[in-house]
C-alpha cells in the first residue's frame, strides 16, 4: 500500500468518523432502538467498490472502535461490530454480482444484513429470541436508509471513483 492510498484511506475514516458523531446529534426518526440514518456507511459503501476488501475493512473497523470511543458508548461496541462486519462480508460478495452501476442495490442489501448482525448480537447479549419482534421495522427502516446512503455513495463513486479500484 503505498502512502498515497493510505492517505486516502485516513481520510475516508475521518470523513466517516464526522459524519457518525454529527448524525449522533439528529433525533431518531422513530422511536424503534436500532433504526438510524446511516450516513456514514455512505463511506464503507464507496470504499467497498473502491478499495480491497482488507483495505475496505479496516476503514470500516477504525470507524466502528474510534466512533464507539468518542461516543463513550464502549458497550455498543458488539452490535456495531457484528452489523459491520455481517454488512462489509455481504457487500464484499455481492461487489462481483453488482456493477459501479448498480452500488444502491448493494448498500440496501447490506443495510438489510447490517441490522440482521444487530439482531443476531442482540439475541446473544439478551438471551431472548424476543429482539426479533424488530426484525421487519429494521428490514424496511434499512431499506430506506440503504437506498438513500446507496444513492449517496454512488453519486460519490461517480464523481471520484471511477478512476482506480
Amino acid at each position: 500500500m503505498n502512502l498515497k492510498r493510505l492517505s486516502e484511506m485516513g481520510l475516508l475514516t475521518c470523513i466517516s468518523l464526522i459524519i457518525f458523531v454529527v448524525e449522533m446529534q439528529i433525533p431518531l426518526p422513530v422511536p424503534i432502538p436500532g433504526v438510524k440514518l446511516g450516513l456514514a456507511n455512505i463511506v464503507t459503501v464507496f470504499a467497498v467498490y473502491r478499495y480491497s476488501p482488507k483495505e475496505a475493512a479496516l476503514i470500516l473497523l477504525a470507524r466502528i472502535i474510534l466512533g464507539a470511543i468518542f461516543s463513550g458508548n464502549i458497550s455498543a461496541l458488539i452490535f456495531s461490530l457484528s452489523g459491520g462486519l455481517l454488512c462489509l462480508g455481504g457487500m464484499i460478495f455481492l461487489r462481483h454480482f453488482i456493477d459501479e452501476k448498480h452500488i444502491y442495490l448493494c448498500s440496501i442489501l447490506g443495510a438489510v444484513l447490517h441490522n440482521l448482525g444487530q439482531i443476531i448480537a442482540a439475541i446473544f447479549v439478551t438471551s431472548t429470541l424476543s429482539v426479533l419482534a424488530y426484525l421487519p421495522f429494521l428490514t424496511v427502516s434499512g431499506c430506506i436508509a440503504g437506498l438513500f446512503t446507496g444513492i449517496c455513495a454512488q453519486i460519490t463513486f461517480n464523481r471520484i471513483g471511477e478512476n482506480k479500484k
